[in-house]
């Protein structure tokens, strides 16, 4: 199985190579609170530099009464530069005190926890989705290179790449849900296999684009793979055809996939916002489209905060994976006692 042989070459390069490999996370460990510094200032600043005043997307519906402003202006720190406003936020951020929704009055720590759990699980499913069939897809179409089943599998890929994943949503949202019935039209539903059925729409709508780029860079990487010295030696030593592909080819074919896993995380944690609305999921995506009409700054700083902790970590997962399955990058960071 795929699975199974991409299993046991990561935890074959982790066994061999711990030092280097905990040595580059720390690293890049350490840079993530700098980078998190950065993004927060950045969302910070321009939330409030925006056209429009901010007391008054604060206020909402409540009377501009001089004590009003006064009250918005304390409880947001709204009254002093920039620099004082932006470390008062920062140091309730760092407690996990993000201040209250305008729309709700509720805490937005409470508000984004409600939503991201569901945001989590249709990532991860169309993440599941993306990688299994993308991979399959491309092993595939690389093994029957320049036959039909290739030429299939490369036509559908392009047109996968160029669907936007609000595009693919409608029209799987028309035929399978409106015309054929198999799938809800909306919601989440209730219990396990309820929100998984309600979520399976959703999350292939998600998955097309990715799983398109996926199916190119297998089949690219594993056609180039194929054709290596390493291979054709393996052949000639009357290696079976199975442990040739998966054990060598496959392994190999995987480091650009790997590269690219944490950009398709990234499009899938951006994409989620046009399909939850699509398809009426209540996630994150719904909570900051409804937070942007709503103008609630609050909700916004904290969604805006809680994506880049997400995006940094995934892209930090990729690297280690990256550095685990390639050789010769661990070459270059291999660890050495101090003399």
């Amino acid at each position: 199985m795929p699975a199974r042989a991409i299993a046991r070459s990561i935890w074959s390069g982790w066994k061999g190579t711990r030092h280097p490999v905990l040595s580059f996370a720390l690293r890049r460990i350490l840079i993530i609170p700098v980078l998190l510094l950065i993004i927060s200032f950045l969302v910070f600043s321009l939330t409030y530099l925006a056209p429009g005043s901010a007391v008054t997307a604060l206020l909402g519906g409540k009377p501009s009464t001089p004590q009003a402003i006064a009250q918005i202006e304390a409880e947001y720190h709204l009254n002093g530069s920039l620099l004082h406003r932006y470390l008062g936020w920062l140091g309730g951020a760092v407690h996990l005190q993000l201040g209250a929704s305008i729309r709700t009055s509720q805490p937005v720590v409470q508000v984004i926890q409600s939503s991201l759990g569901v945001t989590i699980d249709l990532a991860i499913y169309a993440f599941i989705l993306t990688i299994v069939v993308g991979i399959g897809l491309g092993f595939l179409a690389a093994v029957r290179s320049r036959r039909a089943a290739d030429r299939i599998i490369s036509g559908a890929s392009v047109i996968g790449i160029s669907a936007p994943a609000f595009a693919s949503g409608i029209i799987l949202l028309y035929v399978f849900a409106e015309v054929l019935g198999i799938f809800p039209v909306y919601g989440l539903g209730s219990g396990f296999f309820s929100v998984f059925w309600h979520l399976t729409l959703p999350a292939v709508a998600l998955s097309v684009s990715g799983m398109a780029l996926v199916v190119k860079l297998t089949r690219a990487s594993m056609i180039e793979v194929l054709d290596r010295d390493y291979v054709l030696f393996a052949r000639a030593r009357g290696l079976p055809r199975s442990r040739i592909l998966f054990s060598y080819v496959l392994r190999n074919g995987m480091i650009p996939v790997v590269t690219a896993g944490g950009l398709i995380v990234i499009y899938l944690l951006t994409s989620a916002v046009l399909v939850e609305v699509t398809f009426a999921i209540p996630g994150t995506g719904s909570l900051l489209v409804q937070s942007i009409d709503f103008k609630d700054i609050p909700v916004i700083q904290g969604l805006t905060l809680t994506l880049a902790v997400l995006i940094l970590a995934a892209n930090l997962v990729t690297d280690v994976l990256y550095l685990i399955l390639d050789p010769r990058i661990r070459g270059g960071l291999a660890w050495q006692p101090s003399r």
